[in-house]
């Protein structure tokens, strides 16, 4: 390779590392903190789904289950698959004031 080869080629590669640096590696960080949630979760706490409903978990999942029982309202319970999660909230601490 010629030194116009490397010129021409050196600035692709370095836009192409900063963009991996401050783009795509800063979003599957994101991603990865919100599976290890959604894998967590427990009884008790709130959960939102990709359609925007807000509820709390009713009944602590299985590790391998695939399906939450969330409860909406009061005595209203429905059954949300776990890949429609798009936030979890631990359950509020009691407050000692």
């Amino acid at each position: 390779m010629d030194m116009s080869t490397i010129n021409t080629i050196a600035p692709l590669v370095i836009i192409m590392a900063i963009m991996y640096f401050l783009l795509i590696r800063p979003q599957q960080q994101v991603q990865k903190k919100l599976r290890e949630k959604i894998n967590a979760v427990r009884r008790g706490d709130i959960v939102v789904t990709a359609g925007g409903i807000v509820g709390k978990v009713a009944r602590s999942p299985a590790a391998e289950d695939q399906e939450v029982l969330v409860e909406i309202a009061d005595n209203v319970q429905v059954k949300i698959l776990k890949s429609t999660l798009s936030d979890v909230r631990p359950k509020a601490e009691p407050d000692n004031s």
